[in-house]
């Protein structure tokens, strides 16, 4: 380490926030821009290089973290970015997207504040870009063999530039009409701007990667007919089957699910729509799901000039702290965390009635009802017990405009018909079995990501699309060296 005393003479220090008054009015992310360069190095410096790097375990990628902090605090951003890709194909994207658990496994989460180790992270990444560290890669020679990569979300864009970079003529399938997948459609720009996603595509498309966009295969082209084209195909298409709320009154109009919602705003940013047909303007909102979808969904409504913004989670609200009985270091705990959206939702008083930010904890939805024109106009919800169980006396209700459910997913879609063409076998939670090599039911298929995961993180979702990229690799050549960060049937660290 660069600073022996680091950890113990600099404070943590995050990457600055814009106004909330000043970033609400637009869609740009919500940090102020440059601000981490004047401050980056000493952060870095913070970092202990302990002898047992829990930060490595944390994170599915096997990030060096240790060592482009190590590099960062001495001004090497070059060798700083060549170790950071050496595990990462997308670490802009990580940067501004993961939860970081790899920050509540460093060894100094144990007692101080953990290490930046996501603003170094992004730092590095967006260095890399600035100062030409990230040019395309395009393979020395060709294998002459052909890989499908169905999705083009996290997963399926990392094992399409891992495959094309070891020789394999590869296409990405995807069906809707730009790339990237939710982080496209279904991550606002205020969280992350495509302009990230587009600099990345661009940079595949050099090295040699084919893209297919407007394309479901299944219903565009038949999923047989595709595996009969090419070598080997990777279904990484995600999880996009969502979860239902069956309650009494679902059927009004005014109710939709978050990714409904959001891709129309994204699609406004894009400039397909001049306003979204479900624009949350002037209207009392209720988000009915307490995890990042629902704070998407929150910071969206509020730049959209929403009258009022409400969001339910069924869990009580946790602790600022970690409880180390329950959840002991380094496992990622669950505790009060407030993200950009909920800062603003507190600052502007969005939601009179919550608990804290726009938030009501311990809330569970009953019915909904409406008017006789069968719009929304009420949430009827009941606090609920740690077992979920509804507390006698506690029923009240939200005025509600427009609902929206960010209750998760199940597995991927079974419409368009994929699944099925190809008789793969399913698991119980609705996902894509797979064997020890990634590899489904049907011979020369494989399946990655979310949609045999189920719905999980960012670096997860890039681990996957590294390591099945391996798998497939193997298949084709008989051996591969390409890394292989994670197998099919790990999970994070929990107790």
């Amino acid at each position: 380490m660069a600073d022996p005393k680091g950890f113990m003479t600099t404070p943590r220090q995050d990457w600055a926030r814009r106004p909330v008054e000043e970033r609400v009015r637009d869609w740009d992310e919500v940090y102020v821009p440059r601000a981490l360069l004047p401050i980056i190095n000493k952060q870095a410096d913070r970092c202990m290089d302990c002898g047992i790097p829990f930060c490595h375990d944390a994170c599915p990628l096997g990030n060096l973290i240790p060592e482009w902090n190590d590099l960062v605090s001495r001004d090497d951003w070059r060798a700083a970015a060549d170790r950071l890709h050496a595990t990462n194909n997308f670490p802009e994207f990580t940067g501004r997207l993961c939860p970081a658990p790899c920050e509540a496994g460093c060894v100094l989460a144990i007692n101080q504040p953990a290490v930046t180790i996501k603003n170094v992270e992004v730092a590095i990444a967006d260095r890399a870009w600035t100062d030409g560290f990230a040019p395309p890669r395009p393979p020395d020679r060709l294998s002459g063999r052909t890989v499908a990569v169905i999705g083009s979300g996290p997963t399926g864009l990392a094992a399409a530039q891992q495959l094309t970079r070891a020789g394999h003529t590869v296409a990405v399938y995807e069906k809707d009409d730009r790339l990237g997948g939710l982080m496209r459609y279904g991550i606002p720009a205020f969280k992350m701007e495509k302009h990230h996603l587009e600099r990345r595509i661009e940079q595949m498309r050099a090295e040699g990667t084919k893209f297919r966009t407007s394309t479901a295969v299944g219903r565009d082209i038949g999923a047989a007919e595709l595996r009969a084209r090419y070598d080997a195909v990777v279904i990484a298409a995600g999880a996009t089957a969502w979860r239902e709320l069956d309650v009494p009154g679902r059927e009004l109009a005014g109710i939709h699910q978050a990714m409904e919602y959001l891709p129309l705003a994204n699609r406004v940013c894009e400039g397909d729509l001049e306003t979204s047909p479900m624009s949350a303007a002037g209207k009392h909102v209720v988000i009915v799901g307490g995890g990042d979808t629902g704070a998407d969904c929150l910071g969206t409504a509020v730049r959209e000039g929403a009258a009022s913004v409400t969001q339910l989670d069924i869990y009580a609200q946790p602790d600022a702290e970690r409880d180390e009985d329950v959840e002991p270091w380094p496992t990622y705990p669950k505790i009060y965390r407030l993200s950009a959206a909920h800062e603003e939702a507190r600052d502007l008083e969005t939601a009179p009635a919550a608990d804290a930010d726009a938030r009501l904890f311990a809330a569970s939805t009953l019915r909904f009802t409406g008017d006789a024109d069968g719009q929304v106009r009420s949430l009827h919800l009941t606090e609920v017990d740690t077992r979920r169980q509804p507390v006698a006396g506690t029923g009240r209700s939200l005025p509600a405009d427009l609902v929206l459910l960010a209750l998760g997913f199940s597995g991927p879609d079974r419409g368009d018909g994929l699944v099925d063409q190809l008789g793969l076998a399913m698991d119980p939670r609705g996902t894509i079995t797979r064997d020890p090599e990634f590899a489904t039911s049907a011979s020369g298929v494989f399946a990655a990501g979310d949609a045999a995961r189920g719905q999980s993180l960012i670096v997860w979702a890039i681990a996957e699309g590294r390591a099945v990229a391996a798998a497939v690799d193997r298949y084709l050549t008989g051996s591969s060296r390409l890394p292989a960060p994670i197998g099919p049937y790990d999970r994070p660290m929990t107790v």
